[in-house]
């Protein structure tokens, strides 16, 4: 088992050719293995460079003395810098090679190569950040719209873990009350300590509850969500597809079942990742290409966050376009009618109830040609998403399903609480609840933690963060 007191090194940058490629050691012998491979122009040693510093030199093979590559140096002293250890990165040239031999240089000398997030992982055991600012990492990483970001950012920043922190602190003080009436205790105390610790318990929840009401909109800017183009063929999908990203996407053709496959690209609808999946038309067919391709449509529909139903304005209803509203119906669904460019076969509300009618579908006519209704499109599946509550993404939200399951444990911790002290139940068994709640909510940071949890969280993370 690797010792998290080794001094590690990995390559920091993606691979392949770049302008830089960046090789980072961290831990005690960082700048001493460092010494051992970079040659200054200026005959500066990094031993005698101050920190947050940088200097041009060369790296050189130890074994013949030749140079690898002329390269910046940058040297970050323990405890201010990413790991709270010191930190020493070389900027190379981009190219495979160069990078691969620097890092290999730096293992020869007594470096191992880190594992994925150990870095990381490092910033946490040396309590520079804790386990929810570790997460915002990852999720800074993987963030694939502004907003996303800004949220991670929140994250990383110490939003979640302010909040945090204030309920932790809460729990404690009811723990300790309740800890302490058990070992000093009077029968008259008693009453007004249970309802003191309840009306606690009743604060705390309101703020947990708040918490985990912000989760569905904070999943959705972290991991995204699935949009599913379904129709029959020829009824505009790919115009549609194309015209959402604005740009010539999928192929735009007259000709039946042009779409065998299922095409995906990734939109950014008001902040929320959101990949589109233009799906082959359902049709009757005996092609082979042509049924897997409607088979993979119908996958798509069960699969999908959102469903848009897609509908020749310009035609009557079929009985394919009937089979399609019998697979989608009940569905988290837009019922689109295309060609509104052209004159109506049919009015929306004869499509509004052949869904059933009462208003629960939603039916918009656009024109994937025209651009006509396509903002609007935008506006209804981020309404449909998020439930129409931009205010929420405005404060600090629950992002993680691992914070959100913690949080409601919590929860049901804290009600089992109060049920036994309702029922007068014996202060010892309210007390063993309360420190479950608080072992629970606290692993969140990561002031209780386990190796599964490390592992998951940080086995997510590329190596070299």
């Amino acid at each position: 088992m690797n010792s998290y007191q080794d001094t590690i090194a990995a390559v920091s940058t993606p691979p392949g050719e770049g302008g830089i490629g960046i090789v980072r050691i961290s831990g005690k012998d960082a700048i001493v293995i460092s010494q051992g491979m970079f040659k200054s122009k200026k005959y500066k040693l990094p031993s005698t460079m101050p920190a947050f510093t940088m200097s041009l030199g060369h790296v050189i093979n130890p074994l013949d003395g030749s140079s690898v590559d002329e390269v910046l140096i940058a040297v970050m002293r323990a405890p201010h810098s990413y790991t709270a250890e010191d930190v020493v990165e070389f900027h190379c040239h981009g190219g495979y090679f160069t990078v691969k031999k620097t890092l290999e240089i730096t293992l020869s000398l007594g470096a191992r190569l880190a594992e994925p997030g150990e870095f990381t992982l490092r910033a946490f055991l040396n309590g520079r950040i804790d386990l929810s600012q570790a997460e915002g990492v990852l999720d800074v990483i993987k963030s694939k719209t502004a907003e996303s970001s800004r949220i991670a950012l929140e994250q990383l920043s110490g939003g979640v873990s302010e909040k945090i922190t204030e309920i932790v602190s809460a729990l404690t003080t009811v723990c300790a009350l309740t800890e302490a009436h058990i070992d000093f205790s009077d029968e008259d105390a008693q009453l007004s300590d249970v309802k003191e610790i309840l009306i606690n318990i009743g604060e705390i929840e309101k703020k947990l509850k708040q918490l985990s009401s912000t989760y569905e909109t904070g999943r959705l800017y972290r991991e995204g969500m699935s949009i599913a183009i379904v129709g029959r063929t020829n009824v505009g999908k790919s115009s549609l597809l194309n015209a959402l990203l604005e740009k010539n996407r999928a192929i735009v053709s007259e000709t039946p079942g042009t779409t065998r496959d299922t095409i995906e690209e990734y939109l950014n609808i008001d902040g929320i990742p959101a990949r589109v999946i233009d799906t082959a038309g359902i049709r009757q067919s005996t092609e082979y290409a042509e049924l897997e391709g409607i088979k993979r449509s119908l996958n798509s529909i069960e699969a999908a966050d959102v469903i848009v139903a897609v509908f020749d304005g310009g035609a009557e209803l079929t009985s394919e376009d009937f089979y399609i509203i019998e697979k989608t119906t009940g569905k988290t669904l837009i019922a689109l009618i295309n060609k509104s460019d052209l004159k109506a076969a049919f009015h929306a509300s004869v499509l509004a109830e052949s869904y059933g009618g009462g208003g629960l579908t939603p039916v918009l006519r656009i024109s994937a040609k025209t651009n006509d209704g396509i903002g609007a499109l935008k506006d209804m599946i981020f309404s449909i998403a998020a439930g129409n509550s931009p205010e929420v993404k405005n404060g600090v939200l629950i992002t993680n399903v691992r914070h959100k399951r913690a949080i409601d444990e919590c929860l049901f911790a804290l009600a089992r609480v109060a049920t036994l002290l309702s029922d007068s139940m014996p202060l010892e068994l309210a007390a063993f609840e309360l420190r479950t709640a608080l072992d629970t909510i606290s692993e969140i940071t990561g002031l209780v933690t386990t190796d599964s949890i490390l592992d998951s969280i940080f086995g997510r993370f590329c190596i070299g963060k």
